[in-house]
């Protein structure tokens, strides 16, 4: 290990959509923040499964505001334009934002240059020093070497937890029974004819798709397809292969899965070509890295988010960020589930506390890290609330640090407020 340890106000673990929004409101308040990602690119799902629409960005057809309308608002705002909205394909969903994924991207690493972040890429988190109820600093490993960083505040916004919980912040994985929702390889396909692709009048593809499963030319989880018009025309963004059971805390499993998805991406594509009208002079283009992981650690915060809480459309006190996203269980059972999670034109709010652990004055989380039960999870996933929560525990560390007080003694009122001033909107009773 270098001498040298790096000191920082705020380190952000995970460069994610949770992970962005956390750097940049944390940068934006004044704090040294250094921001670290184990991929070489930051956008978390927008690099693995380049494409994935932001949906849930629109509850009651408002968009959440914050970050992410700055994010969509600079997008939008190109020459060509490199955003859209549009309504989703798919059934129970509202609006979602349609967006050229390297733009996307160039777009976030200027806004974390602009708040001043220091961005490294290619560098994992591997263990916490704890002081007591606090961590003293983080074991850090580049190419270089390990090195330690030593910050006032940490936030995990890694998807999986392993620094919150090798700090000993409990967690569960998965459901009540250990199922993992499952892991998606996707893909693009290029030179698509959309008017015969989208003419069927079959939004799932099911006719084709059970008559390549019949004949063995498609895997039995493809009794749906979810093809969705890509952002630039005539591209067909397929977010169809999914693995089950595929522990993604596990590296060994995780590249397994990639290599069947893989496979069955191949075998997909080919179908799409033989069979579905519209694809036949298309290509398979942008196959993802590596599959996308839904769901593993979830960790125990100060609040624990219910399904019973959203369907009875819970705004809470300390609600950062509003959502209406349905139910978006993918084949943690037996199949697809898309129900409605609230009524026509209601929504609820992610509470605060639910990214706070009970007893570390010094760290948060943020994203699908999420404290919620399996119901709430499969609804409050999506990419706008992961990078508004972000935002909030960003802002929050700002107000502890500044106060000198805990994570867990934040005045929440004083977060909301914070949080409104930033375009924020839909909370502390204020409609969207």
């Amino acid at each position: 290990m270098e001498n040298s340890v790096w000191q920082d106000d705020v380190l952000v673990i995970g460069g994610g959509t949770a992970g962005f929004g956390a750097a940049v409101a944390a940068g934006r308040l004044g704090l040294d923040v250094c921001l670290i990602e184990a991929t070489g690119k930051v956008g978390g799902v927008m690099a693995f499964c380049p494409g994935m629409p932001w949906g849930a960005a629109f509850p009651d057809d408002r968009i959440i505001g914050g970050i992410l309308e700055e994010l969509a608002g600079r997008l939008f705002a190109m020459v060509p334009p490199a955003a859209e909205k549009r309504p989703c394909a798919l059934e129970n969903f509202g609006p979602e934002i349609l967006y050229d994924h390297d733009l996307a991207t160039l777009v976030m690493f200027e806004m974390l240059e602009e708040a001043g972040v220091r961005v490294h890429l290619h560098t994992m988190a591997l263990a916490p020093h704890m002081e007591g109820r606090r961590v003293a600093a983080v074991d850090l490993c580049d190419r270089h070497g390990v090195r330690r960083i030593a910050a006032r505040m940490v936030i995990d916004c890694s998807g999986d937890g392993d620094i919150a919980a090798r700090a000993g912040v409990p967690y569960t994985l998965g459901d009540e029974a250990g199922r993992l929702m499952g892991v998606t390889l996707s893909f693009h396909m290029l030179g698509a004819d959309w008017a015969r692709v989208f003419a069927g009048g079959d939004p799932y593809f099911t006719r084709h798709a059970a008559r390549g499963i019949a004949q063995g030319r498609l895997h039995p989880d493809l009794a749906q397809l979810y093809l969705m018009k890509g952002f630039h025309r005539d591209t067909v963004f397929c977010n169809s292969v999914v693995i089950r059971d595929v522990d993604g805390t596990d590296a060994a499993a995780v590249a397994a899965a990639t290599q069947e998805g893989r496979r069955r991406c191949r075998q997909l594509a080919g179908f799409l070509r033989s069979d579905v009208p519209g694809f036949e002079a298309a290509r398979m283009a942008f196959l993802g890295p590596s599959v996308g992981v839904r769901e593993t650690r979830k960790l125990e915060g100060m609040y624990r988010v219910t399904g019973a809480d959203l369907a009875a459309a819970t705004k809470f006190e300390d609600g950062i960020v509003c959502c209406d996203n349905p139910i978006d269980d993918v084949m943690r059972g037996a199949a697809m589930t898309h129900a409605a999670m609230v009524g026509q034109g209601e929504y609820y709010t992610i509470p605060f506390r639910s990214l706070v652990p009970r007893g570390i004055g010094n760290l948060m989380f943020a994203g699908r890290l999420i404290c919620a039960d399996p119901v709430a999870f499969a609804s409050v996933r999506g990419m706008p609330q992961c990078m508004a929560m972000g935002q909030a525990v960003g802002t929050a560390a700002a107000l502890a640090l500044r106060r000198g007080v805990a994570v867990q003694d934040v005045d929440r009122g004083v977060l909301v407020a914070a949080l409104q001033e930033q375009g924020v909107r839909g909370l502390g009773g204020v409609p969207l």
